[in-house]
């Protein structure tokens, strides 16, 4: 492959691949975790060492799917997990990269669930039989349920407009000057990421803590 685009040339990579789930940290297996680690993060991480030399040697674009989750999490902590981890991995290469003239940029989508169906709704019962023992001494069904109707109101209110995700990506790759962060939310997602970066913790965990409890 490298090969052949070696004749071509090389101009932009995008690195989109990713799932999600939901649960609180407990509840999912080492498995699960291995298995996010490995699709969110270092697939993204294989994809751009193996076409890094050629985006040195064009001068080209690379593009990481990000999310504003990567500030906070209602319920998504793994998901969360691996799109902070993403930001950081795209923080050092975009230093790294303006020696060689390659541009690094960040998307980052708010809800948009049910554009991309990356999170299917849920299901309490399903989730319950997937606990273990030592979970289910903890919780109960109700308090998983009204987890689970929490977190699939949040997937209903998903924008279906993908196109402005899409229309981000495409000025990341062809703009004289794409931006390092791209963040295409609603405006009160935006304002929740504002108040995560800039305010104290406990202010962010009190706002977090009074949604989770509607």
């Amino acid at each position: 492959l490298l090969s052949h685009f070696s004749y071509t040339g090389f101009w932009g990579l995008v690195n989109n691949a990713g799932i999600s789930t939901f649960g609180e940290t407990g509840w999912l297996p080492m498995e699960t975790y291995e298995k996010f680690a490995d699709v969110n993060l270092l697939g993204s991480i294989r994809t751009t060492l193996e076409f890094l030399p050629l985006l040195r040697k064009y001068k080209g674009r690379i593009v990481f799917m990000s999310s504003i989750i990567a500030y906070f999490t209602l319920g998504n902590g793994i998901y969360s997990m691996t799109k902070a981890a993403i930001e950081k991995f795209c923080d050092a290469l975009r230093l790294e990269m303006k020696k060689f003239g390659v541009h690094v940029c960040i998307i980052q989508p708010g809800n948009y669930a049910r554009s991309t169906k990356i999170q299917p709704p849920l299901s309490a019962e399903e989730i319950w039989s997937e606990l273990s023992e030592e979970e289910k001494a903890v919780y109960n069904k109700e308090y998983v349920q009204e987890r689970v109707n929490f977190f699939n109101n949040i997937l209903s209110e998903g924008s279906t407009n993908g196109n402005e995700v899409v229309d981000a990506m495409v000025d990341a790759l062809t703009s004289p000057a794409p931006k390092a962060r791209y963040m295409v939310a609603k405006l009160k997602e935006k304002v929740l990421v504002f108040v995560c970066a800039l305010f104290p913790t406990v202010v962010m965990d009190s706002v977090l803590s009074y949604a989770l409890s509607k």
